[in-house]
């Protein structure tokens, strides 16, 4: 269900059977971090804009840069970012 021009994002699992709607934290993590244009309006497509925004709020393996940015395009504050709390 990973368009073709996408596979290249998923380097690390076998697409074999893989089903992105079954792992939305995972799909939608790896876009957000990795995706081009055309990958976001597939993500787009393929989930809620609120699915989206759980993952921009709770992904912690999102990089501060990333976390950063999607957060301002949707419009969440940086301290609802768990990519962006202080660590201890």
């Amino acid at each position: 269900m990973i368009p073709q021009k996408l596979r290249s994002l998923f380097w690390d699992i076998n697409l074999k059977g893989f089903d992105p709607t079954c792992f939305p934290e995972y799909t939608i993590g790896r876009i957000l971090e990795y995706g081009d244009k055309e990958a976001v309006t597939w993500l787009r497509e393929t989930f809620t804009e609120e699915a989206i925004k759980q993952v921009i709020s709770g992904e912690r393996r999102l990089s501060r840069r990333t976390a950063n940015f999607w957060a301002l395009a949707y419009g969440i504050p940086t301290h609802d970012v768990a990519a962006l709390k202080a660590t201890h």
